[in-house]
C-alpha cells in the first residue's frame, strides 16, 4: 500500500501513456506552458514527438502523416495563441479528409473567464474545423477522451478532432494502479466497439447498377482521387484498369495510384477526357473546384456521374447517377467481382481509348519539346525536367514528392511523374500555401525508406522556410528545391496605372529581395546548401544530396518573368 500510495501519476503523464496504448507512435508540435512534460512523457511512452519551430508547420506535419498512413496525425499546441495556430493543420486535415487530432493545452478551469494566461475558449474556437472537440474535466477523463478522439478522427469521412486538456488537469495526480486501470478499460472498450463498417444502404443494386453503366458506356473514364490513395485502393483500381480497358484520369494527389506511366492515363488529355466521357466513375475524389463541379462546360452536360464516397452526405450534395457509399477500395473489389461475371474490355483500337491514346501521345510530344530545351537563364520547364529525371533514376521505393506553389506547383504537377501511390504530397483541397516544410517532416517519418523531395516556388518555402532547421535537428533525408523567381509568381509585374501614388516607389507586392540566398539558410544551420543556375550545375547538386540522404536546400535560380500570376489560375486573381 504504501509504495501504491507514493507511485504517482499526473495528467501529461496519462496523456502520454494513453496516446501511445493507442497506438501512437509520432506527435508533432510546439512545447510550452503547459504541454512541455505531456511531450516528453510521451516520448518516454513510445510515441516519438518532433518538435517544430511553428504550430502551422507541425500542424501540416500531422495532417500529412494521416494521409501517408491511415492513422491519425497528432499536433500538440501550447494554450490560446498556441491553439489558434493549430487550427491551421486542424483545417487543413479536415478540408481534405485526413485523420488528425490535436491536443492542446489550456488555462487553469478555475481561472477561466477572469483572463488567465493565454485564456481562449479553445473548444469553441475548434468546433467549426472539428469532427468532435471534447475537454478533460478531470485527470480521469483523459484516457477515455484520448481513445474516443483517435477514433473519432477515422470514423467515416476522416477529420480533424481536438482534445483540451487544462492546466489544473495536467497537474493533477492518481495513483499508479489508476492509471494502470484507467488505461486498460479505455483499450478495452475500444476493443469492444464495433470493427465493422458504419451501416449504410445495401451496395448490392448499387453495384449492378455501376457495373451496368460502365459496360454500357461508350466513352468511361475512371477519376482517381486521393481519397483512394488514402484507403489504399492501388489494387482494387489498377485491376479495374486492366480488366476493363478503361482510361482513367488522377487528381493531383491521386497521381501513382495507377503508375503516371501506363498506357491508359489520361492525364496528358485531360480536357477531352473530361469533356467528352459520358460515364465518370469517380473514386476518392470530390466534385468540387479541382474537377470543375461536374458541371458544363468543361464536362459533357449528358456525362452520367458514379461517384464512390465514404461520406453519405457528399453522395447526397452530388446526386449521382449512381452513389456508393463505403470505403474505396471495397467498394472498387466489389466492382471488379460484380464485372468478373459478366466481362467487358475496351480494345486499345476503340475509338474513345484510341483518341485519349492519340491526344495524350501528341500533348506528350509538345510538352517534351519544350522540356528538350535547356533554357538558360531557366524558365520552369528546363530544372523541372532534370528534378525529373533524377527522381526516376532512384528507382523504387519512390521518393515522396512534395510541391507547392503557383507555378513551380501547377509545372511540376505536369512534369513530374508519379509511379507509386501516396508520393505526392501538394497543397491540397484548399488550396494550401505553407504546407512544404510540415509535410516533408511527415514524410521522412511515416516513410523512412524513402528519399523526400520538395520542389517550392519561393514565396511557398518562405512561409515555413524556419523549418530548415528542424531537419537538420532531425538529421531527416530531405532535400528542398528552391525555384527563386524573386517573389511571388516572379518579380514586379505592374501595368503604368498600378506605379502611381505615394508609394510608387515601394517594392511591388509580388517581390521579394533578388538572389536571396535561401541555400544558406540552410548552412546556417549545419546542412548542405547549392547555388545553382546552370542545368550541370543543378545536376550535381541533385545527385550529390541525393546520395547524401542528409538536409539540404538547392536555391535554383530562375528567370523572374518566366512564369503566370497565379500560376494557371489567373482568373481567380
Amino acid at each position: 500500500m504504501a509504495s501504491d500510495s507514493a507511485a504517482r501519476v499526473d495528467g501529461s503523464a496519462l496523456a502520454g501513456r494513453a496516446l501511445a496504448a493507442a497506438g501512437a507512435r509520432h506527435m508533432f508540435g510546439v512545447v510550452g506552458i503547459p504541454v512541455t512534460s505531456l511531450a516528453s512523457r510521451a516520448a518516454a511512452a513510445g510515441c516519438r514527438f518532433l518538435a517544430f519551430r511553428n504550430e502551422q508547420s507541425a500542424g501540416y506535419a500531422a495532417a500529412a502523416y494521416g494521409f501517408l498512413t491511415g492513422r491519425p496525425g497528432l499536433l500538440l499546441t501550447v494554450s490560446g495563441p498556441g491553439c489558434v495556430h493549430g487550427l491551421a493543420g486542424l483545417s487543413h486535415a479536415t478540408a481534405n479528409a485526413w485523420p488528425l487530432l490535436m491536443v492542446s493545452g489550456s488555462c487553469d478551469q478555475r481561472d477561466a473567464g477572469r483572463g488567465d494566461f493565454q485564456e481562449l475558449d479553445q473548444i469553441a474556437a475548434t468546433k467549426p474545423f472539428a469532427k468532435l472537440a471534447v475537454k478533460a474535466a478531470a485527470i480521469a477523463d483523459i484516457p477515455r477522451l484520448v481513445f474516443q478522439a483517435l477514433a473519432a478522427t477515422v470514423a467515416g469521412r476522416p477529420g480533424g478532432c481536438y482534445l483540451d486538456i487544462p492546466s489544473d488537469v495536467l497537474h493533477q495526480t492518481l495513483a499508479e494502479s489508476e492509471a494502470a486501470s484507467l488505461i486498460a478499460e479505455a483499450v478495452a472498450a475500444a476493443g469492444s466497439a464495433d470493427p465493422s463498417p458504419p451501416k449504410h444502404k445495401s451496395l448490392d443494386q448499387g453495384i449492378v447498377e455501376a457495373a451496368e453503366l460502365l459496360r454500357r458506356a461508350e466513352r468511361p473514364l475512371v477519376v482517381v482521387g486521393k481519397g483512394a490513395a488514402y484507403a489504399r485502393a492501388e489494387e482494387a483500381i489498377q485491376k479495374l484498369v486492366d480488366t476493363t480497358g478503361i482510361p482513367f484520369l488522377p487528381t493531383p494527389m491521386g497521381k501513382g495510384v495507377v503508375p503516371d506511366v501506363h498506357p491508359l492515363s489520361s492525364t496528358a488529355a485531360r480536357s477531352l477526357a473530361i469533356g467528352q466521357c459520358d460515364v465518370a466513375l469517380v473514386v476518392g475524389a470530390r466534385l468540387n473546384w479541382l474537377l470543375h463541379f461536374g458541371e458544363p462546360p468543361k464536362w459533357s452536360k449528358d456525362v452520367k456521374f458514379i461517384l464512390v464516397d465514404v461520406s453519405e452526405d457528399e453522395i447526397e450534395l452530388r446526386k449521382p447517377q449512381v452513389g456508393l457509399v463505403g470505403d474505396a477500395k471495397r467498394v472498387v473489389e466489389l466492382l471488379n467481382r460484380e464485372i468478373k461475371d459478366q466481362p467487358f474490355c475496351l480494345a486499345r483500337s476503340h475509338l474513345w481509348v484510341d483518341a485519349i491514346t492519340k491526344k495524350s501521345k501528341d500533348n506528350v510530344l509538345k510538352m517534351e519539346a519544350q522540356l528538350v530545351k535547356d533554357v538558360v537563364p531557366f524558365n520552369f520547364m528546363t530544372p523541372m525536367r532534370i528534378i525529373r529525371d533524377a527522381i526516376l533514376a532512384e528507382g523504387s521505393p519512390a521518393p515522396i514528392v512534395v510541391s507547392e506553389g503557383a507555378n513551380t506547383m501547377d509545372v511540376g504537377r505536369a512534369v513530374l511523374v508519379q509511379n507509386e501511390p501516396r508520393t505526392r504530397l501538394d497543397a491540397g483541397t484548399w488550396g494550401t500555401m505553407g504546407v512544404g516544410l510540415g509535410y516533408c517532416v511527415a514524410a521522412a517519418v511515416a516513410e523512412p525508406e524513402r528519399l523526400v523531395v520538395a520542389v517550392e516556388g519561393d514565396s511557398g518555402f518562405g512561409f515555413s522556410a524556419m523549418e530548415v532547421e528542424t531537419l537538420v535537428r532531425y538529421q531527416l533525408p530531405v532535400v528542398v528545391i528552391v525555384f527563386n523567381n524573386n517573389g511571388v509568381y516572379g518579380g514586379d509585374r505592374r501595368g503604368p496605372d498600378e506605379l502611381t501614388g505615394p508609394y510608387k516607389d515601394d517594392p511591388a507586392p509580388t517581390s521579394f529581395v533578388p538572389g536571396a540566398g535561401y541555400h544558406k539558410m540552410m548552412e546556417a544551420f549545419g546542412g548542405k546548401g547549392y547555388l545553382v543556375e546552370t542545368p550541370d550545375e543543378l545536376r550535381s547538386a541533385l545527385s550529390e544530396s541525393f546520395r547524401a540522404r542528409k538536409p539540404a536546400v538547392i536555391n535554383v535560380t530562375i528567370d523572374p518573368y518566366a512564369g503566370a500570376e497565379s500560376g494557371r489560375m489567373q482568373h481567380k486573381n
